[in-house]
Order: C-alpha cells, then sequence, then structure tokens
C-alpha cells in the first residue's frame, strides 16, 4: 500500500492508497520538531483506533516546509523500509512540463494539483487551492503548468487583522446573515467571506481575459465547499485533489523504473 503525505505550512495530511482507493486520511500541525517515531505511533495508534491493517511498502511525500522532510523519510525508512519519492527532489518526475521563469522554485503542492486537476478535468485549468495562502494555479491545454497567483489564506487575514487591530477579535470564517454587518464580529466576517468570493471572481476573471480561453475552474481545500454553497464559483470541488495528483505522480514515477 502507498501512503501519501502532504506537508503544507499548516498542516500535514497522511493518506492509505490502497491500489483503488484512498481508506482513510489523517491530519496533524505540521512540527519540524516532530520526529519519525512520534510520526510513527500517531499514525499507528490512528490506523488501530479503525482496524486498518495497512502494509505500507511505498510513500510519497509533498512538501512546502523543508525541515518536515528529513523526519518524514525516517519515518519512511525506519518503520517501512522504503525510501520515499519526495516531490520536487530531482529524482522524482513528473509527467506534466513546467513552463516559468528560468530558476523560479515552483512550490511541489502547486505541481500536484496541476498533475491531478489535469488528469481529472483536462487543460485550460485554473485551480484554486484554499491553504495557508490562497494560490490560483494555471494548467495550459497540454497539461503544463505555466505559472498563477498568490495571495494571502482566508485565517492567514483573519489573524493579521486580530493581531494588529487591538480592537478587533478573533473570529472564524462563516457566512453573515446580511452584508451589512451590525457588530464588530459580523463586519469582520462579512469583509473577509464577501472579499474572497470576490477576489476569486476577479482573478479568475483577469486570468481568463490574459489567456483569451474558456477556462474551467476547480477548487481544493477547506474553504472551498462553503464559498461554492453560496455563489457558482467554480465546476468542480474535490478537497482530495492533493492526495490524488501524489497518486499519479507515485504512478508515474513507478512506470518509469519499470521500463
Amino acid at each position: 500500500m502507498l501512503l501519501a503525505i502532504d506537508c503544507g505550512n499548516t498542516n500535514t495530511i497522511f493518506s492509505i492508497w490502497n491500489g483503488t482507493k484512498f481508506v482513510s486520511t489523517w491530519r496533524t500541525a505540521t512540527d519540524h520538531q516532530r520526529t519519525a517515531d512520534q510520526y510513527f505511533v500517531w499514525l499507528s495508534t490512528l490506523m488501530s483506533l479503525q482496524n486498518i491493517k495497512a502494509d505500507i511498502t511505498d510513500v510519497i511525500i509533498s512538501s512546502t516546509v523543508p525541515r518536515v522532510v528529513f523526519n518524514l523519510r525516517v519515518l519512511s525508512d525506519r518503520y517501512f523500509n522504503t525510501r520515499p519519492i519526495v516531490v520536487g527532489k530531482s529524482d522524482c518526475q513528473i509527467p506534466i512540463e513546467v513552463r516559468v521563469d528560468a530558476g523560479t522554485a515552483v512550490g511541489p503542492d502547486r505541481i500536484v494539483n496541476s498533475v491531478a486537476g489535469y488528469n481529472l478535468f483536462g487543460g485550460n485549468l485554473i485551480i484554486v487551492d484554499f491553504g495557508t495562502a490562497t494560490t490560483f494555479d494555471v494548467v495550459d491545454h497540454d497539461g503544463a503548468y505555466v505559472g498563477g497567483v498568490i495571495a494571502p489564506g482566508v485565517n492567514l487575514s483573519l489573524q493579521a487583522l486580530h493581531q494588529m487591530a487591538a480592537a478587533l477579535p478573533h473570529v472564524d470564517i462563516a457566512k453573515p446573515k446580511e452584508v451589512i454587518g451590525r457588530n464588530t464580529v459580523s463586519c469582520m466576517q462579512s469583509g473577509v467571506f464577501w472579499g474572497y468570493i470576490g477576489l476569486v471572481k476577479e482573478i479568475c476573471r483577469k486570468i481568463k481575459e490574459e489567456k483569451r480561453e474558456k477556462m474551467k475552474v476547480v477548487a481544493t481545500g477547506g474553504l472551498a465547499p462553503l464559498l461554492q454553497s453560496t455563489e457558482a464559483l467554480f465546476e468542480n470541488v474535490d478537497e482530495n485533489l492533493t492526495m490524488q495528483g501524489l497518486r499519479l505522480i507515485f504512478d508515474y514515477n513507478k512506470s518509469i523504473e519499470s521500463l
């Protein structure tokens, strides 16, 4: 079985692929001080609680936090007796081109999402990922990653408001009953909620205008279903997009090895 690990700035997600489907998914806070032993105790405990008896034979990792990768490598080697595939490293091949300015480092999560997006939805695609940052990735007609947009994430914006304005409390993202807030919390929720709907609409509109092609918009990340339930911003919402991309990249590398 394949253990797919997606390490983001805020959370790290572990999923087990049995060759047909992902049988379970767990997440933990990203912490570069967490050791391989701690990862294994946490993971094996959760597997036991769900009666999952997985014989993990392979591991693939995507990480936007380089300091975490070392302990994930040790986890793979010590407990699963396998060398992991790490997206972004020279020995990991990807099935799409990356056409950006020379010397530009593209986040592995953006590459993984592009691979999955092209496989599932075809080319001429905008992928909106609501994470620590809100990213817009543009996939060309032939599946190539050709760039995108990075904006502050929703929770990051709320945290900045709370930290930098002494009178403003911390609030959770939610759809307000009315646009015009009648107290501080509803004012903040309205500004963030409708502000991000406007941000998504306008950035996607400008990308389509610049590309001069009909493009599909798909979304992933925790906020996507909430925004989609309010306005039809996306043709598709797939909260499992990154894991699907990791699985596809793993299969691609294994097919190269077998040649």
